[in-house]
């Protein structure tokens, strides 16, 4: 009898469990709408903003902006990593750390000395548990706004001018589907390194600009910078969203095959009770 009472209370603690994770997948399904359509958007824009921007720092030098230049000697390396701030979203984040602790070893040799912007707790928490240099860290942008991107722009840019960091790399996960989500790394400081592939391949168009260049550069160039903070926020909302719902949904079916499985070895505890008390019965009639 003790052990069908154990059984009961399990399958009830996992149908809880299970109205948690299904409620969980059903939120992430709906706001996961609303966020890949964010990061499909962003993607186009941003293209056609490094094909313009190409065009229009070609043939400029290097020195024509401070942010253009790319430092001779590089002592300081900063590496803003975009998780999620709450977990139960699979590998997703687990995945984006290995691959900044990978894209860190890999890069540690050309620099003096690194280190990391965290944009959600995940990040944080990880990296500060192991002691990096933190400058900064942001938190609960689950709804990513341009506010939030002007503002780890801003932040960017100032480090980059002061000299405290000679090159900065942000790494987010690219929302490829509900299924895969790749983790990505951009060179976004010095921005001459942002749209090498774009100068390499040769922008075709040719845009007449008013002021001249240098003078439109100045003005465009941390709305570039701040662009593609804001494209790694909202490429990290849909991922987390799609990890999510893939990691709640799983969770919610193995809970399903669990109270299935619980109830079939109840029905066979009650089956072995009754069985016994049967037996007992009627070898108390035989012994009258």
């Amino acid at each position: 009898m003790a052990k069908i009472r154990e059984i009961r209370a399990r399958v009830f603690g996992i149908k809880k469990t299970q109205k948690i994770t299904s409620a969980m997948r059903m939120i992430s399904a709906a706001r996961l709408a609303r966020a890949q359509t964010a990061a499909e958007k962003s993607r186009a824009y941003g293209e056609k903003l490094r094909e313009i921007f190409a065009s229009v720092a070609r043939g400029l030098e290097s020195d024509a902006h401070p942010l253009l230049s790319p430092r001779e000697k590089k002592r300081k390396l900063d590496v803003v990593v975009v998780t999620s701030d709450r977990g139960l979203c699979g590998a997703y984040n687990s995945n984006l750390l290995k691959h900044a602790v990978a894209l860190i070893a890999e890069r540690k040799a050309e620099f003096e000395s690194f280190a990391v912007i965290p944009v959600g707790k995940r990040a944080r928490d990880f990296f500060r548990r192991r002691r990096v240099e933190v400058p900064r860290a942001w938190t609960g942008l689950g709804s990513p706004t341009p506010e939030h991107a002007h503002e780890i722009a801003d932040f960017l840019i100032q480090r980059y001018l002061a000299g405290e960091s000679d090159e900065v790399i942000v790494l987010y996960g690219r929302f490829v589907s509900v299924l895969t989500q790749t983790p990505t790394h951009l060179t976004i400081l010095p921005v001459m390194g942002a749209v090498s592939e774009e100068q390499d391949q040769g922008a075709q168009l040719v845009y007449e600009t008013e002021p001249d260049p240098v003078t439109l550069l100045a003005a465009v160039l941390p709305r570039v910078i701040e662009f593609a903070i804001q494209r790694a926020l909202l490429e990290n909302a849909a991922s987390e969203h799609g990890a999510r719902m893939t990691a709640m949904e799983a969770a919610t079916e193995n809970t399903r095959e669990l109270i299935r499985s619980l109830t079939l070895d109840m029905n066979k505890a009650r089956q072995t009770q009754i069985t016994t008390e049967l037996t007992e019965i009627v070898a108390g009639a035989e012994a009258l």
